[in-house]
């Protein structure tokens, strides 16, 4: 069957025939690569970025080849081009089509670090950012500037999970001849695909749920128009920026069972979301899921599902109380990143009130991912972490 008459949870799990009849795709680790004869190496000097051949191990290798072509078909789009991490994936795309004197749009609760980039090396080449209220939907067009280049988006947001009305904020960008560009890691293209609602470059961190192992750190950005992604994938390989082969073949193995991790996932999150609800202790929860989020009428439109990471605001909770829920938790680790089969939990402090109000500064917000073990151990653990910090 063709790929395209086929479910993405079919995609996941099968590559293209190479052939050989071997199932999984095999770790190629290369720097050289041989030419026949002269006319072959003289033909590759032509075009080394030429997708059709292989030309140098940091061009590409069957391996990372492989994890391309299948995340080009999680989300039907033109190619995929990956890049060592997360973030490094949003720098490539924002450094690739934003140039000193342009202006770009980006959601106010967007990810840490891609403010700090915006803020620093943007901003060192004379690149302006405007971080605007991300539930603005159409009335974006009240920011968009004479030089606005892109529009960026991160739906939902990072910390906060309010969902944006991307194909508003989409059409509003294209009409102004500007790009828009959504960090899609929360969701996966099986959750939201950003493409099918008019974004033109979707980014993942797949150190998340594409992997899923807590093993393996990579970005990666797709995008349905052939030049946009031919510019972008030049741009990342004449940096010199590869995935390592070993990276790339953990990666595509994670990717395999994506679906019936997230189903697991969604199962626990929305458990632990309506019993943490319902608990005095906390003064909110923020899910995407749940009726009270904000944009929950725009998830509810476009969303397939939900995943597994939200967050809760606790009420009254001092230093030393919230040291004492966190440390003494036994399944729930702490640390960053997410996605991974393992639960997490996060402490977070805001250090400024964000637009609109939906977050103060100074609130005790905790971060969680539900992982994979059974949820009734994980509301265990944490109801005794609320014994604790509240006795």
């Amino acid at each position: 069957m063709k790929a395209d008459r086929v479910a993405p949870e079919t995609r996941l799990v099968h590559d293209a025939d190479t052939g050989w009849g071997i199932v999984a795709t095999p770790v190629y680790r290369a720097s050289t690569v041989l030419f026949d004869n002269y006319a072959a190496l003289k033909a590759g000097e032509e075009d080394p970025f030429d997708r059709s051949r292989l030309h140098y191990g940091r061009m590409g290798v069957p391996t990372t080849r492989a994890l391309e072509d299948a995340l080009a078909a999680l989300d039907g789009s033109a190619g995929a081009v990956l890049s060592p991490s997360g973030l490094g994936a949003i720098a490539d795309v924002l450094q690739c089509f934003l140039r000193p004197g342009d202006h770009l749009l980006m959601p106010d609760s967007c990810y840490g670090p891609t403010r700090s980039l915006c803020r620093g090396r943007l901003a060192g080449l004379g690149i302006k950012t405007t971080f605007y209220d991300p539930l603005c939907g159409a009335a974006i067009r009240d920011q968009l500037r004479l030089r606005t280049r892109m529009v960026f988006l991160e739906s939902p947001g990072s910390a906060t999970f309010e969902v944006q009305d991307v194909a508003a904020i989409a059409a509003v960008a294209r009409e102004a001849g500007a790009l828009t560009a959504i960090d899609n890691t929360w969701a996966t293209p099986l959750l939201f695909n950003p493409l099918e609602h008019g974004v033109d470059l979707a980014i993942q961190s797949g150190t998340k749920y594409l992997n899923g192992h807590a093993d393996v750190m990579f970005g990666v950005t797709t995008t349905a128009d052939p030049d946009l992604y031919e510019r972008l994938r030049r741009y990342v390989l004449g940096n010199g920026v590869h995935l390592a082969p070993d990276d790339a073949w953990l990666a595509r193995r994670g990717l395999r069972t994506l679906a019936v991790r997230l189903a697991v996932h969604e199962r626990a999150a929305y458990t632990l979301a309506e019993a943490l609800a319902a608990r005095p202790e906390v003064a909110k929860v923020l899910h995407p899921g749940l009726p009270d989020c904000p944009g929950h009428a725009s998830f509810r439109r476009d969303f397939r599902g939900a995943s597994g990471l939200f967050a809760i605001v606790l009420n009254g909770l001092d230093e030393a109380a919230l040291a004492r829920f966190v440390d003494g938790l036994e399944l729930f680790g702490m640390g960053y990143s997410w996605g991974g089969f393992e639960s997490l939990v996060l402490p977070m402090t805001p250090t400024r009130d964000l637009v609109g109000g939906r977050l103060a500064q100074g609130e005790t917000l905790l971060r969680v991912h539900a992982g994979l073990e059974a949820v009734d151990d994980l509301l265990a653990d944490l109801d005794a972490a609320f014994a604790r910090a509240y006795r």
